[in-house]
């Protein structure tokens, strides 16, 4: 009984009746394959039909220049700010998917990758949760109550693949004492994360408090934790020395696993002034998702008189504490809160079995296909949502565009005229820190600023400046007589400097 409330497992059907060809037809059409395609179906229509993320362009670029020439980016070659300095690509195996992608259907291809990685992730966690409760049911619901909550990093992002892992290491964790030998597969999987996100550092950090967890029997009020015997407690520690070893097999060394604390330390303006690294705004919907998650784990605590394994507990502080203090990681929350949602969900008296019904279902997944087929958008749609966030429509013009001095460029810009105005050095874009460490992004902030924001242009010899026609400094430029406007359209507009 002990071992079944620290470590609850899913519960088992009794033994079926029914023949191979029946059970093989349930495998395909039956109740828990319609809750994961509902699942999946909410996902993508939840799911942002536009592809306008700041990093993706630079990130196709980096894995372009590594699939033709077959070497690493090592210092940039994007910008005349920062250029030739020391700079290292810590996501290229993330990259490849999308470039592979890109090249094979174009904006479809960035759309569909991101879809396969949101699938994955919500199926994944599904499965997890199910895990966990041990009723379908409460584990889809569960599990789609967290969609909303992690659309903050809905979009074409390596931070996807960080995901999956994560949800691939909970998995295993979950199923410690039944499969143990499947912990093996935690080192090769830190390896290629290593090599895709910086997220590892997450995973590690919950990898080593699930380990500290197991080295002690413990009860205190309704947490309780099971001491592992020492066999189990030599494969943790064993896969733990083992995984931080595979940390280092990459193509830049101790820095690219240093990488996640030069972010958390030494990047003080990427932290303080990205939208993404702030603070949920609790007068959204996200925010008042999050609050009312909170408070209903404080509301079913009081209510169900669950028992809590030690190591959760902990997993519920990191990632409250995360998701409170940067929005980024509202994501993380619904990973981590999405199983324990499911366990306090589940019905307090056993369900008997309903029948299934596989034509039934098969007729839903029909009508859920169809939805499917009717969000994915178009190559047209995915231009235009580009379109109303980026200077597309004055790409034509700047192919034609031969600056004779140095351009400002909007930030969120950046990386999309290092893809697709590769003539144009680029004087800042969205990879922060090599702009922070310069102190041009400090500059760029203030001028967006209004602050100095002419001298500065003065500093860095800024002969043209392209931005967002609505932006502060447009308006500053558009009423200074030192600037005349070249080109202007709904979205852009560029000046140069007057002679």
């Amino acid at each position: 009984m002990w071992t079944e409330m620290a470590y609850p497992v899913a519960m088992t059907s009794p033994p079926s009746t029914t023949g191979s060809a029946q059970r093989r037809w349930l495998a395909v059409a039956g109740f828990p394959v319609l809750l994961a395609a509902a699942l999946i179906t909410t996902v993508i229509i939840f799911a942002n039909r536009s592809i306008a993320d700041p990093d993706i362009w630079w990130h196709l670029r980096n894995a372009e220049q590594l699939v033709r020439t077959g070497h690493f980016v090592r210092t940039d070659v994007y910008s005349f700010t920062v250029q030739g300095t020391a700079w290292l690509d810590h996501e290229w195996l993330g990259e490849l998917p999308y470039y592979f992608a890109w090249s094979w259907l174009g904006l479809r291809g960035l759309y569909l990758v991101m879809v396969l990685a949101l699938a994955t992730i919500f199926s994944q966690l599904y499965y997890l949760s199910y895990l966990r409760s041990g009723y379908r049911k409460a584990a889809a619901l569960a599990t789609g109550l967290m969609i909303p909550l992690a659309t903050v990093s809905f979009g074409p992002r390596t931070l996807l693949f960080g995901w999956i892992f994560l949800l691939i290491e909970l998995i295993i964790l979950q199923r410690f004492r039944s499969r143990p030998h499947a912990l093996w597969l935690l080192p090769p999987l830190f390896a290629v994360w290593a090599n895709t996100h910086g997220s590892w550092i997450i995973g590690l950090t919950l990898l080593s408090t699930f380990a500290v967890a197991q080295c002690w029997d413990f009860s205190l009020g309704r947490i309780v934790s099971l001491r592992a015997n020492p066999p189990e407690l030599r494969r943790l520690t064993t896969v733990l020395a083992l995984s931080i070893g595979a940390l280092f097999v990459n193509p830049y060394g101790w820095r690219l696993v240093f990488y996640p604390l030069d972010l958390a330390f030494r990047q003080k303006l990427n932290i303080s002034h990205v939208e993404e690294w702030q603070s949920p705004d609790f007068h959204t919907f996200r925010g008042k998702l999050l609050l009312v998650l909170l408070l209903s784990f404080l509301v079913l605590l009081l209510v169900r008189y669950s028992r809590w394994v030690l190591h959760e507990v902990f997993f519920v502080l990191i990632a409250f504490y995360s998701a409170l203090t940067y929005s980024r990681f509202l994501f993380l929350a619904a990973i981590i809160l999405a199983p324990l949602l499911a366990y306090e969900l589940r019905p307090q008296r056993p369900v008997s079995a309903e029948a299934d019904k596989p034509w039934l279902n098969l007729a839903f997944m029909a009508a859920m296909a169809l939805i499917v087929a009717c969000q994915v958008p178009s190559e047209a749609r995915l231009r235009q949502g580009i379109a109303a966030e980026y200077p597309a429509a004055a790409m034509q013009y700047l192919r034609s565009f031969a600056p004779d001095g140095r351009v400002l460029n909007d930030y969120d810009w950046g990386g999309y005229l290092i893809w697709n105005a590769r003539h144009i050095p680029v004087f800042v874009d969205s990879r922060v820190d090599i702009f922070e460490y310069r102190g041009v992004f400090g500059d760029y902030l203030e001028m967006m600023g209004l602050k100095n924001s002419l001298d500065l242009l003065g500093k860095y010899h800024i002969r043209y400046v392209l931005f967002g026609r609505d932006k502060p400094l447009a308006y500053l430029l558009r009423n200074s007589p030192q600037w005349n406007v070249l080109y202007e359209d709904k979205v852009a507009v560029l000046f140069q400097r007057a002679k």
